[in-house]
């Protein structure tokens, strides 16, 4: 998915994403006791033009999620343009997937890793087998829940020294650095720029 614009791109398969995704809206009616006509004509009155602008106002307005929001803001995208796409649908669902059940509990984390991302500006996401990958002209960085405490963030950069907490990955795997994380507060100013680093070498 290219952050901002809308544009979306997706490795998985498309029946299990458009399952997944229909049973996502429909718990947002439920949640949110508006159905998805509703949440759409609230978008075009907010004045919110932008992808991002528009998630942000449904989290302000109604308390929405970060995942709930992105996908009624892509579902408002497609209705607008006619056209519906498994693709622009399904990238919120797999994320869901993935933190289902007994790692349900650690999308706050994701979430609170997105948003920080979100900040620095466009960027694909491509939803994999139990992670995401985020790329610009190439992949900066990788999340994903890899146990049921943890969620580990894999970055791509140079020159920056291993630490108790950023560690070094053999040669041959997908990052060049992992940080593992298990609470929300953990998302501070020291990893975020590591993650700033890796995007800005990756444009």
């Amino acid at each position: 998915m290219l952050k901002g614009n809308g544009y979306l791109y997706l490795e998985t398969a498309v029946t299990d994403l458009e399952e997944a995704r229909a049973t996502q809206l429909a718990n947002i009616e439920k949640r949110t006791g508006k159905g998805l006509a509703e949440l759409v004509a609230l978008l075009d009155t907010s004045g919110a033009v932008k992808f991002g602008e528009r998630r942000d106002y449904l989290k302000r307005e109604l308390g929405m999620g970060h995942g709930d929001a992105n996908a009624v803001v892509a579902y408002a995208a497609e209705s607008s343009a006619g056209t519906p796409s498994a693709a622009t649908t399904g990238v919120s669902a797999a994320i869901d997937a993935m933190y289902s059940g007994k790692k349900a509990h650690l999308r706050p984390l994701h979430d609170a890793l997105v948003a920080q991302i979100d900040a620095f500006g466009e960027y694909e996401i491509a939803p994999k087998k139990g992670y995401v990958s985020l790329r610009r002209t190439k992949q900066f960085a990788m999340i994903g829940p890899t146990t049921q405490s943890r969620v580990d963030v894999g970055l791509n950069m140079k020159g920056v020294p291993a630490t108790a907490r950023l560690a070094i990955e053999a040669p041959g795997k997908m990052c060049n650095y992992k940080v593992a994380l298990s609470n929300p507060d953990e998302v501070d100013a020291e990893l975020v720029g590591w993650i700033r680093r890796a995007y800005d070498s990756a444009g």
